[in-house]
């Protein structure tokens, strides 16, 4: 009696809650494409006005419902000297969201070793990566092709994990709710990364 009725506590007043890392150099988009998503998935959500949001120095958190859990998103900042702190909270997520700047050419390498830094910890090891080449609205930007082409050689060490990358422009809005729909059916696929208990 006592185990049916534990469970339907859970059904009912529980949720999953699965922690997703927002990753990427400074200037990628990273806080823009977090306030585009919890405009999409949080009806009464009211946020910033997306021209007015600047450099991220620390962290961004946000919250979403979706597909019956919760989403909670940490947007680390991107500067060079703020990017030995991202590993403080890899062992505590459940996947990963790497901004990529398509607009800006020039940082797509630096970008890359970034990537190939997550990639080096093991406790991220079976976390889902959704690479996004963010700014695709921008006129003259780099298609979706060759960003995949420049981290193609990352194949080895993301290994069987869910991995994805796909174009979005955390501006305009295109590709948010995709990209946060694929991540969020990933994690609750994951037997290897399991949920938070969250009280409603």
């Amino acid at each position: 009696m006592y185990t049916l009725l534990s469970g339907a506590y859970r059904h009912y007043f529980q949720k999953d809650e699965y922690c997703i890392l927002i990753l990427g150099l400074d200037d990628a988009g990273k806080t823009t494409f977090l306030e585009q998503t919890k405009t999409k998935f949080s009806k009464e959500y009211r946020g910033m006005p997306l021209n007015k949001i600047t450099t991220t120095v620390g962290l961004n958190i946000g919250k979403i419902t979706t597909q019956g859990v919760k989403l909670m998103f940490w947007d680390l900042g991107g500067q060079e000297e703020l990017q030995s702190l991202w590993d403080k909270y890899f062992s505590d997520c459940h996947g990963v969201i790497f901004i990529v700047d398509s607009a800006d050419p020039d940082r797509l390498l630096e970008s890359k070793r970034a990537f190939d830094h997550v990639l080096s910890f093991s406790t991220l090891d079976s976390a889902p990566l959704l690479i996004l080449g963010n700014k695709q609205d921008i006129s003259g930007c780099l298609p979706i092709l060759e960003i995949k082409h420049a981290f193609h050689d990352c194949s080895n060490r993301i290994g069987s994990r869910d991995c994805m990358i796909r174009p979005c422009s955390g501006l305009t809005g295109a590709g948010v709710t995709e990209g946060i729909e694929w991540m969020a059916k990933c994690v609750k696929l994951n037997p290897f990364r399991p949920p938070r208990r969250d009280k409603r």
